[in-house]
C-alpha cells in the first residue's frame, strides 16, 4: 500500500506538500479533540465540583477550593503510574530533546496521553496551558506520518514541525504565529525554504479546520488599539520590554527552582503533584483568577478593566502558581501562563503610565496587549511568534511597532541575564546547546587526531636558508614547516614568507639560520580537539596549516591540520550521518 502510494504522488516536492497538508488536517482535528477534552472535563470537575462544595458562595467554602484541583491530581495518579516518565510535569523540552537529537520519534500514545493529562490538569483548575501540549500532539501527528513513509531523520523533523505548526495555529487561529512557533522555537531557527513551504502549508489547513469549527475569532479576543501619542508612548513601550525581560528571567529562575526543589523531596512521586496542587488551591483562595489558562480574566485585562495592585500580585501568584502546578507533576504547558502574565505585567504598567499621563497615553488594555507578545517573546527567546501572533490576533498593523520594540528589548535584556529561556534551561545542564546548528555539531564531533597528515617534512632550528629552500623546493603541497631544536621539539615554524627579505642576498641565505628567521609564537592544536576549535583559528589567523602537537606543554610534533583536509573530513562526516538518517527510522519502526 505504501508503495503504490508513493507511485501516485507525482515528484518529490509535491509529496512533501501534500503530505504536510495532510498533517495540517489532522492536527487541526487533534485540536478541536484536545479542546473538547478540556472543556469537558472543566465543567465535570472544576464547575461541577464548585458547585457541589459551594465554593461560589465564599466565605468559609472557600477553604475547600484546594480539593478540586487535588481531584485532578489523583485522578492523574493512574495514568502516570501506567506511563512513567510520560505524564507528569513540563514535557515539551523532553519533546524538543526527542525532535532535534533522538530522530524524532515520538509514540502514537503521546496524542491520547498528553491530551487526557493535560485535561485532567487544566480542567481541574492546574495553572497551566493547552498551546505547548497542542504542539506536541501535532507533532506527534507529524512523526507517525513519516514512521509511516519511513522517511529520512531530516524529513522526520519537517513533518513533526508541520504538526507543531498546524497545532499551533489552530489553538489560536493564527496561521502565520503556528508557522514561526515551528521555525523558531522547534527548529531552532535551522530551516530551509523546502522545510518552510511544509510549515505554511500544514498552518494552513489545520486553521482551516479550526475556523470551519469554531468560527474565525482568536483564542481570546483583544480591543482595539492605538496609539494615542508616539512621542511619549513609544519610549514607555521600550521601557515595559525591558521589565518583560527582567519578569520573565524571574518567571524562569522560580519555576526551575521550585521544580528542583519538589524533585529534591523526599516523598513519594505519586503524592508530589498533591503537594503542588494544595499549594495552588491556597494561592487560589485568594486570587481564583490563577487557575486554569485564566483566559477569562485576561479578557478583562485587555479591556483595560485591571485593578492595578490585584494585577501586581498577580504577576508573582501567577509565576508561584505555574511553578507548583508543573514542576511538582502536574501535566501542561506554559504558554497560556506566560499569556497571562504578560498581560497583567503590561496592564499594570499601563495603568502606572495612563495615571501620570493620561492625555498621552492608550487605555491600560493597550499596554497589556503588548505585553502578551513582549513576555512571551522574552520567555521564550521568539520574537517572531510573539510579534504575529499578536498581529493576527489584532488584525491592526498599529500595533506592529510597539510589539516589535518590546519583543526584541525583552528578548534581549532576558538572553543578556539568562542565556536560556524556558525550554533550554535543561539542555544546558546537560551541557547541550541546542542552538549551534547542524554544522557545528558536525565539527565538534570530529577530533583533530583523525584528520591529521603526519606526513611531515621538519627542519632544524640550526639549518641555514639554502638548506631550508631546497625542502622548499622538494614540497608538494605544504606552506609551513615545523622547526625543531635538539630534542625534536618545535621550536617555531617557518614559511616562504619568512625568507623573502634574504632570498637576494646570498651571504645571508648561508649564513643566517632558520632559527634566527622563523616564527617563534606559533599556534598549535593537539589530537583532542576538535575541528570546530580548528577552523577557527584558522579563520582567525587566516592559516591554511596549522602543526599539531602532543600537548600544549609538550610540543613534540604529530602531523600538520590542513583546512583542505577539514572541509573534506566535514563533508564525508555530513554524507555518512545522512545515509545513517535515512536507515534510522526504517530500524526504529521495525523494532517497535
Amino acid at each position: 500500500m505504501k508503495t503504490k502510494i508513493r507511485r501516485i504522488l507525482p515528484g518529490e516536492s509535491f509529496r512533501v506538500l501534500a503530505i504536510a497538508a495532510c498533517i495540517g488536517l489532522m492536527a487541526g482535528a487533534a485540536n478541536i479533540l484536545f479542546r473538547t477534552t478540556v472543556g469537558l472535563v472543566h465543567e465535570t470537575i472544576f464547575v461541577g465540583g464548585s458547585e457541589l462544595l459551594g465554593v461560589a458562595q465564599g466565605g468559609l467554602y472557600l477553604l475547600l477550593l484546594p480539593l478540586i484541583p487535588l481531584c485532578g491530581m489523583v485522578l492523574l495518579i493512574p495514568l502516570s503510574l501506567l506511563f512513567p516518565g510520560e505524564i507528569n510535569g513540563y514535557g515539551f523540552p523532553k519533546f524538543l530533546r526527542q525532535v532535534n537529537l533522538e530522530g524524532g520519534i515520538v509514540r502514537f500514545r503521546t496524542i491520547p496521553l498528553k491530551i487526557l493529562s493535560c485535561a485532567l490538569t487544566i480542567g481541574s483548575g492546574g495553572s497551566a496551558g493547552v498551546e505547548g501540549p497542542i504542539a506536541q500532539v501535532g507533532g506527534a501527528v507529524g512523526s507517525q506520518v513519516g514512521q509511516f513513509f519511513r522517511v529520512s531523520g531530516s524529513r522526520m523533523k519537517v513533518f513533526i514541525a508541520a504538526g507543531c505548526a498546524g497545532g499551533v495555529a489552530a489553538m489560536f487561529n493564527a496561521p502565520i504565529a503556528g508557522v514561526f512557533f515551528a521555525a523558531e522555537i522547534v527548529l531552532l531557527g535551522t530551516y530551509e525554504i523546502g522545510s518552510f513551504a511544509a510549515l505554511v502549508i500544514s498552518s494552513a489547513m489545520a486553521t482551516v479546520v479550526s475556523r470551519g469549527y469554531y468560527g474565525g475569532s482568536p483564542a481570546f479576543p483583544i480591543p482595539a488599539y492605538e496609539i494615542v501619542n508616539s512621542l511619549i508612548e513609544i519610549p514607555l513601550y521600550s521601557l515595559m520590554g525591558v521589565v518583560m525581560g527582567l519578569v520573565a528571567v524571574l518567571h524562569i529562575h522560580v519555576f526551575y527552582t521550585i521544580r528542583d526543589r519538589f524533585a529534591a523531596l523526599s516523598l513519594h512521586p505519586q503524592l508530589k503533584p498533591l503537594v503542588g496542587a494544595l499549594g495552588l488551591g491556597v494561592l487560589a483562595m485568594g486570587f481564583p483568577q490563577i487557575m486554569g489558562d485564566g483566559y477569562h480574566y485576561l479578557e478583562e485585562v485587555l479591556a483595560g478593566h485591571g485593578v492595578f495592585w490585584v494585577m501586581v500580585a498577580l504577576i508573582f501568584l501567577k509565576i508561584a502558581a505555574t511553578a507548583l502546578t508543573l514542576g511538582s507533576g502536574g501535566a501542561g504547558g506554559v504558554f497560556a501562563p506566560a499569556l497571562f502574565i504578560g498581560a497583567v505585567t503590561g496592564g499594570a504598567f499601563g495603568s502606572a503610565a495612563h495615571s501620570l499621563l493620561p492625555q498621552y497615553t492608550a487605555n491600560p488594555g493597550a499596554y497589556a496587549a503588548v505585553g502578551i507578545g513582549a513576555f512571551l517573546a522574552a520567555a521564550t527567546h521568539a520574537p517572531l511568534t510573539a510579534i504575529f501572533l499578536l498581529f493576527e490576533m489584532t488584525g491592526n498593523y498599529l500595533i506592529i511597532i510597539p510589539i516589535m520594540l518590546s519583543s526584541i528589548i525583552g528578548t534581549v535584556v532576558a538572553s543578556r541575564l539568562n542565556p536560556d529561556s524556558i525550554d533550554t534551561v535543561d539542555f544546558s545542564r546537560d551541557g547541550i546547546d541546542l542552538h549551534e546548528g547542524r554544522e557545528i555539531s558536525v565539527m565538534k564531533s570530529i577530533k583533530v587526531g583523525r584528520v591529521i597528515s603526519e606526513d611531515v617534512d621538519f627542519i632544524s632550528e640550526q639549518a641555514n636558508v639554502d638548506q631550508l629552500l631546497t625542502i622548499f623546493s622538494m614540497a608538494r603541497d605544504s606552506f609551513y614547516f615545523p622547526v625543531v631544536d635538539e630534542s625534536g621539539r618545535m621550536t617555531g615554524v617557518v614559511s616562504l614568507q619568512d625568507v623573502k627579505s634574504i632570498l637576494h642576498d646570498e651571504e645571508l641565505r648561508l649564513s643566517a639560520r632558520v632559527g634566527n628567521i622563523c616564527t617563534r609564537k606559533v599556534v598549535v592544536l593537539t589530537p583532542e580537539d576538535n575541528l570546530h576549535t580548528a577552523m577557527a583559528l584558522f579563520d582567525a589567523k587566516g592559516l591554511e596549516e596549522i602543526p599539531v602537537v602532543e600537548a600544549e606543554d609538550n610540543r613534540w610534533v604529530v602531523g600538520m591540520l590542513k583546512r583542505r583536509e577539514v572541509i573534506a573530513a566535514y563533508n564525508k562526516e555530513v554524507l555518512r550521518r545522512g545515509i545513517s538518517e535515512r536507515v534510522a527510522p526504517v530500524s526504529s519502526v521495525s523494532a517497535e
